[in-house]
């Protein structure tokens, strides 16, 4: 495997990646025709956060941080850290330490297809995190890795630049030259939402609204009184 440290890669525009966060997660993961999705296994370590940034990604071997430490330095404000490792790791490759140093270069949150630790602490100054796992065993910092290169989680390509979208259902991430397009379907659909999200409110059905109820027939759906089918 060859090791790099990509310097200075493009990315999003980080006013359009802030709007893409405000519609969440789930809205912009259904206006890109449901792809970018991380997948169940990474899940916020707390809940109530909602971050967006651009994606500096780190390649670890499992049960070693030494690249994390040198993801740090290419680190700017409005960046999300994403870490994933070689093969599958659920060692606690980051904590409390590493969100310190994180923050004070305006980093937004991480991503770690692995395990975190100190979460008491991470809690308690507010960094965000989402991981496949949480546990307190320790890692080395012995292995080359990568810094700045696409990398994979959940069948997911992720780019150095590209936005990462996270809050309590998961993680999304947009292809950066992809996200003025993603944004434009996200705020359609988000109007379209508020439209029948109103209709709700004012009693119609989803049944009538989706154009569900005159389908139904057609799928072996019958109506009976109770009592008419033997019950």
């Amino acid at each position: 495997m060859r090791t790099v440290v990509v310097t200075d890669p493009p990315r999003a525009d980080a006013e359009q990646v802030d709007a893409l966060a405000a519609h969440g997660v789930a809205t912009v993961h259904e206006a890109m025709g449901r792809t970018g999705y991380l997948g169940p296994g990474i899940r916020p370590v707390h809940l109530g956060s909602r971050v967006g940034g651009t994606a500096v990604t780190v390649l670890s071997w499992p049960g070693d941080n030494l690249m994390i430490h040198v993801a740090v330095e290419q680190c700017r404000p409005g960046d999300v850290l994403v870490v994933t490792t070689t093969s599958p790791s659920t060692d606690g490759m980051f904590g409390e330490l590493f969100a310190t140093a994180l923050q004070h270069r305006g980093v937004r949150g991480l991503v770690i297809n692995a395990g975190v630790r100190d979460v008491a602490e991470l809690h308690a100054m507010g960094f965000p995190v989402w991981s496949a796992a949480v546990s307190a065993q320790g890692t080395v910092k012995a292995t080359p890795g990568s810094v700045n290169v696409p990398v994979s989680i959940a069948g997911e390509l992720i780019r150095p630049g590209d936005a990462i979208l996270a809050d309590d259902d998961g993680v999304v991430c947009v292809p950066r030259e992809d996200v003025p397009a993603v944004l434009a379907a996200a705020e359609a659909r988000a109007a379209k939402e508020e439209a029948t999200r109103a209709a709700f409110r004012r009693g119609e059905l989803g049944l009538d609204r989706y154009g569900l109820r005159d389908r139904l027939p057609g799928l072996g759906i019958e109506y009976v009184k109770y009592g008419e089918d033997g019950s």
